[in-house]
């Protein structure tokens, strides 16, 4: 399945462009208010899709109508591009410059779901184009690479010049499933194999490609450290998350989100490696912890090694020593751990540390803001930030709550210990 692909001339570095927090004429501010973070006239909109930009500082909203950039922290809209015409399904962030990968979407669509625009909005100009024969699924951006993913292919291209660099096949994904790396000394990207329950991960600056057999069905969702070198993956079942070693494939950890088949909708692991966080349509995002130590760590988080076995992380793009489990225990919050080999083995799996019950009534995703805190931002324009004690676990408090598009029902809120 070939693509045609039109791009002007004389782009620029991702290092050397202007963020969505400079003051250009395109430029408006956020309308303030408790817990509200939209406009009067959001009724008539509809939201299409929301995506995490690549350091979780801030998020992208593509509506119905256009797109909107809102900051995490504080929490505000910082950009929104609206359009009598211009329903979008995918907007992709390239950190906090710019440059957007733009996908319509909706009844609406200001683009064909089969085109990729990448768009620079400071300027105001298309700067590459990508035309295919088929929708597309999702659309990642690293600083030297555009992926755009298929149902069945995924196709990698440089960003300094739109050139195809790599041609990937997958088994059907329909749900656009890809993960790629944003440390500066990695090149990392995770997508589903070509057989049911697989991982194939390049190492695109060591020239390496791992198949990781993850899961018996097939992959429904999956998120890579900062480095690409830790991989967390969930099955159709949505019972269990397995942790991986990309370098060598080995697993790591596996971690039980519950008994019942549940549908995940988000997987996403902290900048420390520390902890994993899981929203489902189940309604409560489930936190874990991980038994990966990052080499550097400081002091002050020495004492939790001693509480739970870790593992050395190294962040290096040229090591490829295997990361070595000291122990398989369980996690310590399991109660029934002491009973490992006698009960079934869903009693002895490693079970959530911390919970956060949401309103069951739409899709969240999840990310890790500062410290001890995790970030959910739903489709019904719902953003929710919430605290965990990172010594007993238990219920979340929530910090905070934004409606930032009042478009729809408001959601009723959530329990809170």
């Amino acid at each position: 399945m070939s693509s045609q692909v039109s791009a002007s001339r004389g782009l620029h570095s991702p290092d050397k462009l202007g963020t969505f927090e400079s003051s250009h004429p395109w430029q408006l501010s956020a309308s303030t208010g408790q817990g509200e973070a939209g406009s009067g006239d959001d009724q008539d909109i509809r939201l299409l899709s929301v995506s995490w930009n690549q350091d979780f500082g801030c998020f992208a909203a593509g509506t119905s109508n256009g797109f909107r950039i809102f900051n995490c922290d504080p929490f505000k809209e910082t950009f929104r591009r609206d359009l009598k015409s211009g329903g979008f399904g995918i907007v992709e962030m390239l950190f906090r410059c710019n440059i957007l990968a733009l996908v319509g979407g909706g009844s609406n669509a200001h683009y064909p779901p089969n085109k990729v625009m990448i768009w620079d909005d400071h300027r105001s100009h298309c700067i590459g184009e990508f035309a295919f024969r088929s929708d597309v699924r999702a659309v990642k951006l690293g600083k030297d690479y555009i992926v755009i993913v298929l149902e069945r292919k995924i196709y990698v291209y440089n960003f300094t010049d739109l050139k195809l660099l790599h041609q990937i096949e997958t088994q059907s994904n329909p749900k656009g499933l890809c993960c790629l790396s944003h440390h500066a000394n990695t090149s990392v990207l995770a997508c589903p194999g070509v057989h049911q329950g697989h991982v194939r991960v390049e190492h695109f600056g060591l020239k390496v490609t791992r198949l990781i057999s993850a899961h018996d069905s097939h992959i429904s969702c999956m998120a890579l450290t900062m480095d690409g070198i830790i991989l967390a993956t969930a099955s159709m079942k949505g019972t269990l998350i397995r942790i991986f070693n990309t370098m060598d494939g080995t697993r790591l950890q596996e971690v039980r989100r519950g008994l019942d088949k549940a549908d995940i909708y988000s997987i996403a692991l902290s900048p420390n490696v520390q902890w994993l966080a899981v929203s489902s349509d189940k309604g409560t995002v489930h936190i874990f912890s991980l038994r990966v130590r990052v080499a550097g760590e400081d002091a002050s988080n020495e004492q939790r090694s001693l509480e739970g076995p870790r593992m050395d992380h190294q962040n290096s793009s040229s090591s490829i020593d295997p990361l070595i489990q000291t122990n398989t225990g369980s996690n310590a919050s399991s109660s029934l751990s002491f009973m490992k080999g006698i009960l079934p083995k869903y009693f002895s799996s490693e079970w959530s540390f911390a919970q956060f019950h949401l309103p069951e009534v739409t899709r969240y995703i999840v990310a890790f803001g500062a410290q001890n805190t995790v970030m959910m931002v739903g489709l019904d324009g719902s953003f929710y930030r919430c605290s965990f004690d990172q010594v007993d676990g238990g219920q979340m408090l929530q910090k905070e709550y934004f409606r930032f598009i009042k478009a729809g029902l408001t959601p009723l809120r959530p329990s809170v210990a």
